[in-house]
């Protein structure tokens, strides 16, 4: 479960510095630019050298796929629980709100203080 909690804070981290490089990137351009109006270049403009943004982005990317593939499989198993495995308790048995009263026997009264018992 702790492994859940650290994948996820790891993941949140990698999507806000990935958001801060792809907005540190300098613009291609404007739109008609980028489809070739008024460009003669290709259609996406030119191909510049792989900065070190660039491959910032790249890298984070893929480690933003690789994240959320991870959450997304931790987080098919359902939550996890330190109860989980273990038999469910047995209730407790019912006591009835009122026992009937014992049913009185008639013995014989011994006489107080003998047990019954001769002694030797």
């Amino acid at each position: 479960m702790v492994l859940y909690y650290l994948v996820s804070a790891l993941f949140v981290l990698i999507c806000v510095v990935l958001l801060l490089v792809i907005l540190m990137q300098q613009g291609r351009g404007d739109m008609a630019a980028a489809f070739g109006g008024g460009s003669s270049q290709s259609a996406f403009g030119a191909r510049a050298g792989a900065t070190v943004l660039s491959k910032a982005t790249a890298i984070l990317a893929v480690l933003f796929m690789l994240g959320a593939l991870a959450l997304a499989i931790m987080g098919q198993r359902g939550p996890g629980s330190i109860m989980s495995g273990t038999a469910a308790p047995r209730p407790a048995p019912a006591t009835p709100a009122q026992a009937p009263p014992a049913p009185v026997k008639s013995t014989p009264a011994a006489p107080s203080g003998s047990t019954g018992a001769q002694p030797k």
